[in-house]
């Protein structure tokens, strides 16, 4: 069913999973929220980012995000209009399932469970057609793949600020040493404190802040060469290497293998 006015509704039934779409326009951000079940949030068109206090996920066209029952995120609609389908999962529903937030692949066939089940009622028989269509869409949701689009917050306030600083306006000529020196750290400390509370390097966590940056405009049609050297890279192929670590495919292909 579409849920326009965001009402849980779903908290109220029995059913194991169900299933909801909605409708947003580019810009568009659902306030800081959680849900008593787990959902599995799947973005048809547009780009969209999810954000926690332990990180930030964007979410390509057409792939989905796991969210764990219980965590506080915000949602930030990149690029639009935003279609949207949720699956939602009592936490208990399906042994096995992530106890944190994750990107995820969504393979052909678990789309279209997903487009099918958002017209099945909240209560349905679970002996009937709907059961089994939900049944199988929980089946698959154990075998999505997990992409490599998460950015982890340290818990260090000041350097928390720091962080979705750049996240919400990339600077790419910042370095690790006006980074130490606004802390007021040694290079070696920061270095240090930054690692033991991202599980990255600086430059590694900038790097995927960038990729963050990139996806939302390339998905929008945007040449690589203009994102590259916005982004501060020497040459597109500099950019187009780095994207192809990361995601597995060029930006050309990225975009155009979808389906």
């Amino acid at each position: 069913m579409w849920d326009v006015h965001y009402q849980p509704l779903y908290d109220r039934v029995a059913s194991a999973v169900v299933a909801i779409g909605n409708r947003y326009v580019a810009g568009h951000v659902v306030q800081p929220h959680s849900h008593k079940r787990s959902q599995l949030l799947y973005g048809a068109t547009g780009v969209m980012m999810v954000v926690t206090e332990h990180g930030a996920w964007v979410v390509p066209p057409e792939q989905a995000v796991w969210l764990p029952a219980g965590e506080v995120h915000s949602v930030h609609m990149t690029m639009g209009p935003m279609e949207t389908h949720s699956a939602f999962v009592w936490p208990d529903a399906i042994p096995g399932l992530p106890q944190h937030c994750q990107v995820v692949g969504m393979s052909p066939l678990m789309r279209e469970l997903l487009r099918e089940s958002i017209d099945v009622p909240l209560e349905y028989d679970a002996q009937g057609r709907d059961g089994l269509l939900m049944a199988l869409l929980q089946q698959e949701m154990t075998r999505l793949p997990v992409l490599p689009l998460s950015l982890p917050f340290p818990r260090d306030q000041r350097l928390a600020k720091r962080c979705r600083r750049l996240l919400d306006q990339p600077t790419p000529h910042d370095n690790i040493d006006q980074w130490a020196e606004s802390m007021e750290m040694s290079r070696r400390a920061f270095t240090r404190l930054f690692r033991e509370q991202t599980g990255m390097s600086f430059a590694a966590w900038k790097q995927q802040a960038c990729l963050f940056a990139a996806l939302p405009r390339l998905a929008a049609g945007e040449a690589v060469t203009t994102v590259a050297l916005d982004l501060g890279y020497d040459s597109p192929a500099a950019f187009t290497s780095m994207f192809r670590r990361a995601l597995g495919a060029p930006p050309s292909r990225y975009f155009g293998q979808r389906s």
